[in-house]
């Protein structure tokens, strides 16, 4: 679980977090949402430590980020997993050498350990017969699968993603979403999703953080979400025909 209380961050004197709180559950799908340029990056960036903001508490299990020295630091991100939002793979290696990579970086693993680790996660994503592929030899669904694979090599107890369905159709989105939900519940990982999907959000949005201004402005879930009073909130989340009708009939049931 992963705690954040009261924080604020400014840039050249443009206030862009307000005291900013919330909670991310471990087994979880925790999705934070809003509008651009709502804070979304600056919060999962002053949570991932790239951001310091000038006060609060950032706590990982009760662990604050913010009183942590280098080496704490460091070791903290040893249990940090990161799903780019363009899946960030390098050109020149392999399938299983990019999901070797962290591995070889910040594992104590024999070669042969590594190995075994990363072909368990890559048939993990369905992507058994591809380690020997290259990147440009993939799909952009298959890729963020290759980077998924890459983000749980060494186990992370958190999984933040930016974005993971950026660029891809809706079929595959939603197989990429099915796919982080079914490794956060079974690894019990507390998983952050950054997302303007709405899809994603009714999907699987188990907790779901509405920032609108910088302000944290809603929490619940994808059912709640349906019948929430709040206008800024709907306004985004319906601003489609599509999902104001699959809204209002809802409503009507009710």
């Amino acid at each position: 679980m992963i705690e954040v209380k009261n924080i604020s961050k400014s840039f050249d004197g443009k206030q862009i977090l307000h005291d900013v709180s919330c909670t991310f559950y471990s087994g979880k799908t925790n999705l934070i949402i809003g509008q651009s340029g709502s804070g979304k990056t600056v919060l999962m960036k002053s949570i991932v430590g790239l951001v310091r903001p000038e006060n609060g508490e950032i706590l990982f299990d009760g662990r604050d980020l913010m009183k942590m020295d280098t080496l704490q630091v460091r070791h903290l991100r040893e249990e940090i997993g990161m799903l780019f939002q363009g899946s960030a793979l390098f050109d020149s290696e392999t399938v299983l050498g990019n999901v070797m990579f962290p591995l070889v970086m910040f594992s104590k693993m024999t070669r042969a350990e590594m190995l075994d680790r990363a072909m368990f996660c890559l048939e993990r994503v369905n992507l058994k017969g591809a380690e020997s592929k290259y990147p440009s030899e993939l799909s952009g669904g298959m890729q963020k699968r290759v980077a998924i694979a890459r983000a749980i090599a060494l186990n992370p107890k958190y999984l933040f993603c930016d974005e993971p369905n950026s660029g891809l159709d809706p079929r595959t989105s939603i197989l990429i979403d099915e796919l982080l939900s079914d490794i956060t519940h079974e690894y019990g990982i507390t998983t952050i999703i950054n997302t303007h999907d709405m899809n994603s959000v009714l999907g699987i949005g188990e907790n779901i953080i509405f920032l609108n201004k910088g302000h944290r402005e809603w929490v619940g879930d994808m059912t709640q979400i349906y019948r929430s009073d709040n206008q800024a909130l709907t306004d985004f989340v319906f601003a489609t025909d599509l999902f104001r009708r699959v809204r209002e009939y809802l409503n009507s049931r009710h």
